[in-house]
């Protein structure tokens, strides 16, 4: 049975929620499902997961995720019949402290991911790859920097720890998951739904709907109220795909016997 127990923010922290939002270009609301609820979820929400696109996706960075532990998404992507992309993302950081020169870039945005209990802010910095070139990254066949602008590797280079580039980095995955745009009738409003599939039997079901800064709040209670009445957990605990994704492959390197020392 769902529950209504969501944790609370508190007046500081909504508070600083509405500065953030402020300088975003757009929020995004997300929740994810709790392993045993997939099944009800995907039949209450009506989702036909012959619609979903494949998509693959791999991170980079060092076996002891150095970046992650400073802030720093370095990813690329493969996705079913389209281009591939590359992103370097920042999070968390505070939109009026973004250099203005990055700031105005086409390339970049900053964006809101709120979630029951929490928000973060991040910065990314996204080009359009060839998806042949990235699968060559993929395999290892094809150095690191190579999938990366000019513009985002120095978007990079100004944000990384010192010492370390991107051809240090050890490719962490690839890993497979399936993506579904839909629109529940009752809703009028489209969601997302990401499944992640890891290699080692786990998998991570997340809904999610994007919308202008200006009407998060109300997006918000509208979501909230159909996710209820649906029948969805909203108190469940929340997963992060990424940090579940980092963790186990640059497991897998460890047990490898891969240094935890760059280059």
């Amino acid at each position: 049975m769902a529950s209504n127990a969501t944790p609370l923010l508190s007046a500081e922290k909504v508070a600083e929620l509405l500065r953030l939002i402020k300088g975003a270009d757009s929020v995004e609301l997300k929740l994810t499902v709790p392993d045993g609820d997939h099944r009800s979820a995907v039949a209450a929400l009506g989702m036909d997961v012959l619609d979903a696109q494949i998509r693959q996706v791999a991170f980079f960075d060092t076996p002891d995720l150095t970046l992650n532990k400073s802030g720093i998404v370095v990813r690329a992507r493969r996705v079913q019949g389209k281009p591939g992309d590359s992103i370097i993302k920042l999070r968390p950081i505070v939109p009026d402290e973004v250099a203005a020169k990055v700031r105005k870039s086409p390339s970049f945005g900053i964006e809101v991911d709120a979630m029951p209990g929490g928000f973060v802010c991040s910065g990314t910095m996204k080009a359009e790859r060839d998806p042949a070139k990235v699968k060559e990254a993929f395999a290892g066949e094809r150095q690191v920097s190579k999938l990366f602008t000019k513009e985002q590797r120095q978007f990079f280079s100004d944000s990384a720890p010192e010492g370390i580039a991107l051809d240090d980095l050890s490719v962490l995955g690839p890993i497979n998951l399936l993506k579904l745009k839909f629109t529940p009738g009752a809703l009028n409003r489209r969601l997302v739904a990401e499944l992640w599939l890891y290699p080692d039997g786990g998998r991570i079901l997340e809904l999610s709907t994007k919308c202008a800064p200006g009407e998060a709040f109300d997006v918000a209670a509208e979501v909230r109220s159909f996710l209820t009445e649906q029948g969805l957990d909203l108190a469940g605990e929340q997963q992060t795909k990424t940090k579940t994704a980092l963790e186990y492959f640059a497991g897998q390197l460890k047990a490898a016997g891969h240094s935890a020392v760059p280059g």
